[in-house]
C-alpha cells in the first residue's frame, strides 16, 4: 500500500511538471522543485528570466494556481519563482540552449556548439563538465554517441548521486531525434581527495621581517659614517729633514 502511494505521488509530480513547461514553455523554465508544507504544496519554479514567468501583474502565476486546484485538487498551491543566477551552471539551461541552436543552425555544427558550451561553462568556474550528443539525427551513415568532457568530473559514489547536476533532452529534427545529455559538477562542491595547502600566518611573518628592517637601518648608518669620512680632506704629513753638522749648508756633499 505504502508502495502505491508513492507511486502515484511521483506520477501526479511528473504531470504537474509537464503542464508548467507546456504552459510556460520549456525553454524559459529551468526546473521545478515540489516541496510538502502545513500550509500546502510548495512550487518553486527556476529560471533564468524570472519575469516571463510571472508575467503581467503576475497573470501567469494566477492562472497555473487556479488551474492546479481545479485539474489536480491542490487545496492551497504556493507558487514561487527563484532566479537562475549564472545559466553558465545550470544543465538544463544549457541542453535547451543546445536544442535551440541544433533547430536554428542545424545537426551538421553539432561539434561547434558543443564545444562552445564546455568553453562557457568552464568561464563561469564549474570544475567539470560533460556533454553527450547522440541518435539517429546526428549526420553520419549510423546512428553515433559524441561525448565532450572538460575538467574533472565524478562516475560514481556519493558526490555522483547527489551533488552532480543533470539534465536529459531530446531534439527532434527532420534528419531524426537527438538525445542531450549534460553533467556539471559546480564548484561550491568539497570533494573528498581534495588538498589545502596552508600558509603561516601574519604574526610570523612580522616576526621574521623585524631583524630583517634592524639589519637594514645598521647597513644604512655604517654607509653614511663611510661617506663622510671618504669626504673629510686627509692631511699632510710633514716630514723633517736632517741636516748634517760638518757642511755649512746644511746638505750632505760627498767630496
Amino acid at each position: 500500500m505504502i508502495e502505491r502511494k508513492i507511486v502515484a505521488q511521483k506520477l501526479k509530480e511528473k504531470e504537474i511538471e509537464t503542464f508548467v513547461f507546456s504552459f510556460l514553455g520549456r525553454e524559459s523554465c529551468s526546473r521545478i522543485k515540489m516541496q510538502r508544507t502545513p500550509l500546502g504544496e510548495k512550487i518553486t519554479i527556476y529560471t533564468s528570466r524570472p519575469g516571463l514567468i510571472v508575467g503581467r501583474k503576475g497573470g501567469n502565476i494566477k492562472k497555473i494556481t487556479e488551474t492546479l486546484k481545479t485539474r489536480f485538487n491542490m487545496e492551497n498551491p504556493q507558487l514561487e519563482v527563484a532566479e537562475v543566477e549564472n545559466p553558465n551552471l545550470d544543465a538544463a539551461s544549457i541542453s535547451r540552449a543546445l536544442i535551440n541552436s541544433l533547430q536554428r543552425f542545424g545537426a551538421k555544427r553539432f561539434k561547434a556548439l558543443a564545444y562552445r558550451a564546455l568553453e562557457n561553462t568552464m568561464k563561469a568556474g564549474a570544475k567539470g563538465i560533460e556533454v553527450v550528443i547522440g541518435g539517429r539525427g546526428v549526420p553520419g551513415e549510423r546512428a553515433k554517441t559524441w561525448r565532450f568532457t572538460a575538467g574533472y568530473l565524478k562516475k560514481s559514489g556519493d558526490i555522483s548521486e547527489n551533488f552532480m547536476d543533470r539534465s536529459y533532452e531530446a531534439c527532434n529534427l527532420r534528419s531524426g531525434t537527438i538525445g542531450i545529455k549534460v553533467s556539471i559538477l559546480h564548484p561550491d562542491v568539497v570533494l573528498p581527495d581534495d588538498i589545502t595547502q596552508y600558509k603561516p600566518t601574519t604574526d610570523i611573518q612580522t616576526e621574521k621581517q623585524e631583524p630583517v628592517e634592524k639589519d637594514l637601518e645598521v647597513k644604512e648608518k655604517t654607509e653614511i659614517l663611510e661617506e663622510k669620512k671618504e669626504e673629510k680632506p686627509k692631511k699632510k704629513k710633514i716630514t723633517k729633514r736632517k741636516v748634517n753638522p760638518k757642511s755649512e749648508d746644511g746638505n750632505n756633499k760627498k767630496e
